[in-house]
């Protein structure tokens, strides 16, 4: 810099020191007029936003969404039409933890993606499972409480996390995937992320299909010990955040495949699972994967409170061709991340830089709290108007709200599926999908998480729940757990 920078207040006026407040009198007391010590101070105290409720602890960066496949004859978003290239910014995070704890603790990882496509943001806030605990939105808050702290102590309580899942039998899918390998990624690089609920996806002849979202990583599936992680968590809280900004600042830029499982419309009614339940998976040798496109992360945020902090993901952030489903998390998440959005960081969130949509905006939307964008003084401030307004466009409503009207579907969903239990697909899961030694991890790790459960018939629930998810699982479970003392 050829001249020399001078400290302004905010406002933009300079400064006479940043070292020594302003006194009067002999006995040195601080000037109540020093409005720069004082705006220093109120600064201060202002400069966090309260912390995300579930999700607190993440990092994250920017990069590119490429379409390499044709799925047009599924989806007519503008993002997934072959060849489209969508600047986009990826969340990774753990769900239970608060902002200071380490990101090796033993949690499903959260996989938030914003894509900033031509016709508006597109949110698709999933995890690294391809399942959840729960399966109704009620029970979100109970959960999450569950696995938080005590109010007394407030310490983490292995009792109250077994005591919920263990009457919540549909936790048992999520809870294998927890306790197995999945639950502890090398890194954020080396994990796969899912879309996990079922979504819309809708064509251009209006044709409706059901899909989920499978983010495959390039870099291969790493996993850590239990003993690793620990190790880790004493060493570097910061180990995955870390990891991340590195490999990227070093030029090895993670990627992830993106494919979808597509189930034609009218087969959600009578499928063998209800397909809109988020604790069951769809097989693969019923819908085969179908590659869209990739995913490829090159920029770290050049500032962490305000382009990943004030970062704002909602599942309601929808675009053309894409829409929601009857299921009744995906549901309720609709209206809970959007209005934690509003009270986190504020009501004018989307205005945020990171937030702001790439694609131009024209809505009613008015005033509240720090107002950044604003239309012109002689455009309408309400709708319908007869002065060129912008208007809504009937054609989006009619591809948003298929399945409401939809009522043999919607009691399809709600009633019983022929395979619909709910230790099903993790017995399969740990008989199947695991190897020798993955099971044997399996086990260990399950009995060193239950081993701190200090009642006796909760002790005995836990082994029942296992049992009921496989037999010789629940049976290894029972003969490995110390005595209470």
């Amino acid at each position: 810099m050829s001249e020399t920078s001078y400290t302004t207040t905010n406002s933009g006026a300079p400064v006479a020191s940043d070292e020594h407040s302003q006194s009067v009198g002999a006995d040195g007391a601080i000037a109540l007029h020093d409005h720069y010590l004082v705006e220093k101070l109120a600064q201060f105290n202002r400069e966090r936003v309260p912390e995300r409720v579930v999700h607190a602890k993440g990092g994250g960066a920017f990069g590119r969404f490429v379409t390499t496949g044709d799925v047009s004859r599924f989806t007519r978003a503008a993002l997934f039409q072959p060849g489209v290239e969508t600047e986009m910014l990826a969340r990774f995070s753990t769900v239970a933890g608060e902002q200071g704890s380490p990101d090796t603790w033993r949690d499903p990882r959260g996989f938030a993606l914003k894509f900033y496509t031509s016709e508006g943001n597109y949110d698709l806030v999933g995890n690294n499972t391809p399942v959840f605990f729960i399966r109704d939105g009620i029970k979100f808050p109970d959960f999450i409480r569950s696995q938080k702290r005590l109010p007394g102590s407030h310490l983490r309580d292995h009792d109250m996390q077994w005591d919920f899942w263990t009457l919540s039998p549909e936790s048992a899918h999520q809870v294998t995937w927890l306790m197995g390998d999945r639950g502890l990624p090398g890194s954020w690089r080396h994990m796969d992320g899912f879309g996990s609920h079922t979504y819309q996806w809708v064509n251009a002849a209006g044709e409706r299909f059901w899909v989920k979202y499978h983010f495959k990583t390039d870099q291969g599936i790493e996993i850590l010990t239990q003993d690793q992680a620990d190790q880790i968590a004493g060493e570097d809280a910061d180990f995955h955040i870390r990891d991340l900004s590195d490999a990227i600042t070093r030029g090895e830029h993670p990627s992830w495949t993106l494919s979808v499982q597509v189930m034609p419309y009218a087969d959600a009614a009578g499928y063998r699972f209800n397909p809109f339940d988020l604790t069951k998976v769809w097989p693969h040798s019923d819908y085969p994967l179908i590659e869209v496109g990739k995913m490829t992360l090159d920029r770290n945020p050049e500032n962490y409170f305000a382009q990943i902090e004030q970062a704002t993901f909602a599942p309601s952030n929808f675009v053309p061709g894409i829409a929601a489903s009857p299921d009744k998390m995906l549901l309720a998440r609709i209206f809970s991340y959007a209005d934690a959005h509003r009270y986190r960081v504020g009501t004018n969130h989307a205005q945020l830089p990171v937030n702001a949509p790439h694609a131009p905006v024209h809505t009613y939307s008015k005033e509240g709290a720090m107002r950044y964008t604003f239309n012109d003084a002689d455009a309408p401030v309400y709708a319908p108007n007869s002065v060129g307004g912008a208007h809504a466009d009937p054609a989006r409503a009619a591809e948003s709200n298929g399945w409401q009207s939809d009522g043999e579907l919607v009691r399809a969903a709600a009633t019983l599926h022929a395979e619909d239990d709910d230790f099903g697909q993790a017995g399969t899961l740990v008989r199947e999908v695991l190897d020798d030694a993955a099971r044997d991890r399996l086990v260990g790790n399950i009995i060193g998480h239950v081993s701190k459960v200090t009642r006796p018939e909760l002790r005995a629930r836990v082994i029942a729940y296992w049992t009921a998810v496989d037999e010789t699982l629940g049976a290894r479970v029972a003969a490995g757990l110390p005595p209470l003392v």
